[in-house]
């Protein structure tokens, strides 16, 4: 008996869900996508009661939170591997992912504080956090010459420093010629299949112009 497709409930603007989009695509994971605003869709709550995205259903399975989600992917479907085998390999992987969903990502929602900033003030602050964790990140990275972050494979830190590096260029105006190591990775990342179908421009909820 063929098993339902997960369904990813997730927006095209969301960088979190983005990363999840590049984890199934790599996989090459046959998945249903749910457009949905937390905000304002009163059933979400029932599938994600903390009302974040994305989540991913998978059978009568939810799991919320996209580390979470692309770490049971990880476990699920071990085809292209996202984790490395060696362990200062993995630690190092696991910390640029973390510094993104840790110390850059969540800051970027509050920029606005609630309306107390103007629009140029909150851009600032967010550019900002964005610097600090991007510098943090070329410096773990010195010296590498590898196309991508730890290897000449897309690992997990990769999935998760693709939406981020887009949404600085496309959304926060962030000039990336200050960081030359990870502007060098987003020019392979956009070469990648699997990284291109899942660009927020490429969703179908996303804005048609």
């Amino acid at each position: 008996m063929a098993t339902a497709k997960p369904i990813l409930y997730g927006a095209w603007i969301s960088s979190c869900s983005h990363r999840v989009r590049i984890a199934l695509n790599l996989k090459g994971v046959d998945y249903e996508y749910k457009a949905v605003n937390p905000r304002t869709d009163p059933d979400y709550e029932k599938i994600n009661p903390i009302k974040y995205i994305p989540a991913l259903v998978d059978d009568d399975f939810v799991v919320s939170d996209s580390l979470a989600i692309i770490l049971y992917l990880e476990d699920k479907y071990p085809q292209h591997p996202l984790l490395p085998k060696y362990p200062k390999k993995k630690a190092l992987d696991l910390q640029i992912a973390n510094i993104v969903c840790s110390s850059i990502q969540p800051l970027q929602g509050y920029g606005g504080h609630e309306g107390k900033l103007s629009p140029d003030e909150s851009l600032q602050l967010v550019q900002r956090y964005i610097d600090k964790g991007f510098r943090a990140i070329e410096k773990l990275l010195d010296g590498c010459d590898t196309k991508y972050s730890i290897g000449d494979e897309v690992h997990l830190g990769d999935v998760f420093l693709a939406p981020q590096i887009h949404a600085a260029i496309n959304r926060f105006q962030i000039d990336m010629t200050k960081y030359p190591i990870l502007a060098r990775f987003h020019d392979a990342y956009m070469e990648i299949p699997a990284f291109q179908a899942a660009l927020p421009q490429n969703q179908p909820d996303a804005p048609s112009t």
